[in-house]
């Protein structure tokens, strides 16, 4: 993401737009130009890079965009390092404790570095200008660039145009998604980046118009931080890649910038699906595992009306939301949901088991495998045995019809 003074927007009504760039040919050359500067310093210290990056924003009025660009590049694609088999701090110990037993003198500084090159000479030979170098290697600026993964001119544009998106997030305090149907695991793994940056999602909605999921903090607990709108930034490029959103932030005004209305109390921040921004992390596996993906291929060979639905249902719990792995849908309109638990970790079966139950939802199909042992992982299955289906080795997609059948009846 982008530093608070690389964010370039403008507030039209309490409502804020970030700057976006379009992939003009102008804009593609800067990005090239940006990351041949990178590619050329290969090997470097950041100090030299530092300072071709200056000569090429010498004279430019779009200078932010050049620095975001290079902030992106520097914290994404390259690796710095300091230099040398040996530790800047040993270096300085030995050459300080060198300079202590020398007088002042135009000779001193060789003379130091000459004894400290040899005393730490081991594996290889040290010269003078080695421990010269070594000296201060660990500072930011003196570091080397060692490695450099330069992407393509179009895909930093677009991640200059996230990142700048991420940034109207830093200060929201409310964001409320209205996600409607969307394509397999889609839904999953929006929750799980929601659970790993600590958002607190409230979820409503059902599988056939969408969901809305609300995140918010009482603002008197975020008013002096801004950590929850960054971890709201950093969950963004997951929203992405759901298939169809929109997304309304409320925001802290910045009061600091002499441009803005005071009056304000609040600023919005819109976005959806449509906005073609592009994510860069990585799309979700369409089977968490290859037991769902062996049931998924087994039930298409079936003859039969019943439709299989991957991951289309959010399921709320006090405490947390379920994620059905799959949705049996008839035409007539009779549908279920089928969890498997095939996973044996105690603590994951307790929690998967303690969720279904406090859900209260009598239309989820549980199949588990007779290779998990409940019993020593403390979870009793008796309340759910008319929506049980015990399997071994793969679940059979017959029982599962056959269940469906018989506790949706016939409309």
């Amino acid at each position: 993401m982008l530093p608070t003074e690389l964010l370039m927007f403008r507030v039209k009504g309490g409502l804020v737009e970030p700057r976006r760039l379009k992939a003009t040919t102008a804009n593609l050359r800067l990005a090239e130009s940006v990351i041949a500067a990178f590619e050329a310093n290969l090997g470097k210290r950041r100090a030299e890079l530092d300072e071709e990056l200056r000569q090429l924003e010498a004279g430019r009025t779009d200078f932010k965009v050049l620095r975001g660009m290079a902030h992106l590049l520097t914290n994404s694609c390259a690796t710095f390092e300091a230099g040398g088999d040996i530790e800047p701090s040993t270096v300085r110990e030995k050459v300080f404790g060198l300079a202590q037993t020398h007088p002042p003198s135009r000779h001193r500084r060789t003379l130091v570095l000459e004894q400290a090159a040899a005393a730490l000479s081991t594996e290889r030979s040290l010269t003078p200008e080695d421990i010269g170098e070594l000296l201060y290697s660990d500072l930011p600026d003196q570091q080397r660039m060692v490695t450099f993964d330069p992407p393509e001119p179009k895909e930093l544009v677009e991640r200059f145009n996230l990142a700048q998106a991420q940034g109207m997030l830093y200060r929201a305090y409310a964001l409320v998604i209205t996600a409607r149907r969307n394509e397999p695991a889609r839904y999953k793994q929006l929750l799980k980046y929601t659970k790993f940056f600590g958002l607190m999602v409230t979820v409503e909605g059902d599988p056939n118009y969408g969901f809305t999921l609300t995140m918010d903090g009482p603002t008197s607990l975020f008013s002096s931080t801004t950590r929850y709108g960054l971890a709201m930034a950093k969950f963004l490029p997951a929203l992405l890649h759901v298939t169809k959103w929109d997304l309304t932030a409320t925001l802290k005004p910045r009061k600091d910038l002499e441009w803005v209305d005071k009056s304000e109390e609040e600023w919005r921040f819109e976005l959806t699906s449509e906005d073609e921004y592009v994510s860069h992390y990585k799309p979700p596996e369409e089977h968490d595992s290859a037991l769902e993906a062996g049931f998924a291929d087994r039930f298409a060979k079936l003859d039969t009306p019943w439709v299989l639905e991957r991951e289309v249902d959010l399921v709320p719990v006090p405490g947390g939301v379920i994620i059905p792995d799959f949705r049996l849908v008839h035409p007539d309109g009779r549908n279920v949901l089928v969890e498997i638990v095939g996973y044996w970790r105690p603590e994951y079966l307790r929690k998967k088991f303690a969720l279904l139950r406090k859900s209260g939802r009598t239309d989820v199909i549980v199949c588990v495998s007779e290779r998990l042992n409940l019993e020593k992982a403390g979870v009793d299955p008796s309340d759910f045995d008319e929506r049980l289906i015990w399997f071994k080795g793969v679940l059979n997609p017959k029982d599962v019809l056959g269940l469906a059948e018989r506790l949706t009846g016939s409309s």
